[in-house]
């Protein structure tokens, strides 16, 4: 017999319909039953328990709100009773498929190695290579140049950790996560902005890519007919078939899904580090010592380098700002919060020892060939020999796609997968991101202006800096790191996150007023305004802090003062939290 003292939340609209016994379904658990008022005879049969009322009905349903009617006094070690929380709840299918599920404990397998990995593979590239060397260009001692990049990724580590949390903690991609801040729809525009820069972006490196293939033939290919540009196609048959080449390699390995991308990740950091050290070992040794680097000193005044070095900074801030944003992408299948702290930790380190090779090579260039070569692929062409080529396109090849593959393939497809569950998955997901780089023509956007993908990089950050902004706002000083897991995948209106109408219009208003003072240097910076007051050129310098810093605290503010609740009740996880 149970109590009569115990509470009962059940939903009965027709109560005396049913005089049958419930079952409840619950294998292996003991269960309480709390009722009110209602002598209620509770018998177990194996894996079911039936409840039989004597006086009153017992209805079958139950109210969504009531989700602690039974409380199981399930063992700490039994994390599957957590996934079959999820599995018992009915998310709505429009927002959910199994690639937005919350990751199970058998998915749960990056280590602190494997995420370093991620970021070893991430950082050496070609563009990284450049980093350093183009700040030595404006004028920077060489180690000034490094520093900026150190210090850039020392700040960028912090968001990086603080948005990696909540990935880890539970389970949850990064569309998923901004449901709680901009809403059930509103995460849309996040995720598809965050989207657009990694679809352009992953054109781009597949062109790099693709180049490195067509630099490295041999002569008597690069000189026929095939190199030769067609004015409706804007580049070669055989640079187009270079990069078309580089683009199915990349897509084999995408269509293995996240799985596919750690083993690639985890394999290639060995190599990479292995063709990075012979390179540097090269230089050291054919240009008698790293002197010639030691001697760049600055050529710059005091103030001209405080002028620099802010613009300077926010530039290699956002050059990994885009995966900070959905770096809850990748530590989801984090085994624990310390292997994704320890493995992130790594990327100031990497890219700090990366820049220093890409500066040292660049540098002994002008002794051994007699004049600066900074493109790394250019650099190895001119090496020469068959084995530096082999090496050469294994290197640059593994370097391109560990980046490409990681950077601007897994946000634009969970976003894609976001928008619409039961249209995408990963696969199909990363198939239109591919074809969306085609289709963005990195080989004309690359010879039309340069400086413009950069300058585009750069005013990206505006974007980014509130996005992020609001993220960590809602999720560490508004919701406390408490989330209601079921209502992040649900249209009732009565759920946390369903905001107005699924839109947090606090989030957007907030996501508009960060971007807008960026908005007039950058115009200025692409040559459509010809001057602007020098406070937007200060604040389109440091648009990342700014954004970021304006929107979150705007954010906060409004959140505060609408009366959204600080701590949503008690905490939801369908995961034991990561240790």
């Amino acid at each position: 017999m149970v109590s009569n003292s115990l509470n009962l939340c059940l939903h009965h609209p027709h109560p005396y319909n049913d005089l049958s016994p419930q079952i409840f379904t619950k294998p292996k658990n003991i269960y309480y039953l709390r009722t009110s008022s209602i002598p209620t005879t509770l018998t177990t049969t194996s894996s079911k328990i039936i409840i039989s009322p004597k006086n009153k009905v017992v209805h079958s349903l139950f109210h969504r709100r009531c989700n602690n009617i039974l409380s199981p006094m399930a063992s700490s070690d039994d994390q599957s009773h957590f996934i079959s929380q999820f599995d018992d709840f009915q998310p709505d299918p429009s927002l959910t498929n199994d690639d937005l599920k919350p990751t199970t404990t058998d998915q749960r397998n990056f280590s602190g190695w494997e995420m370093a990995s991620l970021w070893i593979g991430l950082v050496v590239g070609v563009p990284s290579y450049y980093l350093a060397g183009s700040l030595v260009d404006l004028g920077m001692a060489w180690w000034q140049g490094i520093a900026i990049v150190v210090i850039a990724n020392l700040i960028t580590l912090v968001p990086l950790i603080l948005i990696g949390q909540p990935g880890t903690k539970y389970g949850i991609s990064f569309p998923i996560l901004a449901r709680s801040s901009f809403g059930i729809k509103g995460a849309h525009i996040p995720t598809l902005l965050r989207a657009l820069v990694g679809c352009g972006w992953y054109g781009i490196e597949t062109w790099i890519g693709g180049e490195a293939i067509f630099l490295l033939l041999p002569k008597v290919i690069k000189e026929s007919s095939l190199s030769l540009p067609l004015s409706w196609l804007g580049t070669s048959p055989l640079e187009f078939t270079c990069f078309i080449i580089f683009w199915i390699a990349q897509l084999a390995i995408v269509w293995k899904g996240m799985d596919g991308i750690r083993e690639l990740e985890k394999y290639s950091a060995p190599i990479l580090i292995a063709l990075t050290s012979c390179l540097l070992i090269w230089s050291y040794v054919k240009a008698g010592g790293f002197g010639h680097m030691f001697d760049l000193s600055s050529r710059l005044s005091s103030l001209q380098f405080w002028s620099l070095f802010f613009p300077s900074l926010t530039a290699n801030i956002s050059f990994w700002a885009t995966l900070a944003i959905n770096i809850p992408d990748f530590t989801r299948y984090a085994k624990s919060q310390n292997d994704q702290i320890i493995g992130q930790v790594g990327l100031p380190i990497f890219m700090g020892l990366f820049t220093f090779v890409g500066l040292a090579v660049t540098s002994s260039t002008t002794v051994i060939f007699g004049h600066v070569i900074s493109n790394p692929i250019t650099l190895l062409g001119e090496i020469g020999g068959f084995l530096t080529i082999i090496l050469a396109i294994i290197g640059i090849s593994l370097a391109t796609i560990t980046t490409n593959i990681a950077a601007n393939v897994v946000a634009p497809a969970n976003a894609l997968v976001n928008l619409s569950p039961s249209k995408f998955t990963f696969r199909s997901g990363a198939l239109l991101t591919a074809l969306l780089g085609i289709a963005f023509q990195p080989w004309r956007l690359l010879k039309s202006s340069e400086s413009f993908v950069y300058t585009w990089l750069v005013g990206y950050s505006a974007i980014l800096g509130p996005i992020m902004g609001i993220l960590l706002a809602d999720y560490y000083l508004i919701q406390r790191m408490n989330l209601r897991i079921k209502d992040l995948y649900t249209l009732s209106p009565s759920g946390a996150y369903y905001y107005k109408s699924g839109y947090n219009l606090v989030a957007m208003f907030a996501l508009v007023i960060g971007i807008l003072p960026v908005i007039p240097g950058f115009l200025q910076n692409v040559g459509i305004l010809s001057s602007i007051p020098k406070p937007f050129t200060i604040i389109y310098n440091n648009a990342w802090f700014f954004s970021l810093f304006l929107a979150g605290g705007l954010y906060c503010i409004l959140s505060f003062l609408k009366g959204k609740k600080k701590n949503q009740q008690h905490i939801d996880p369908l995961l034991p939290n990561a240790s």
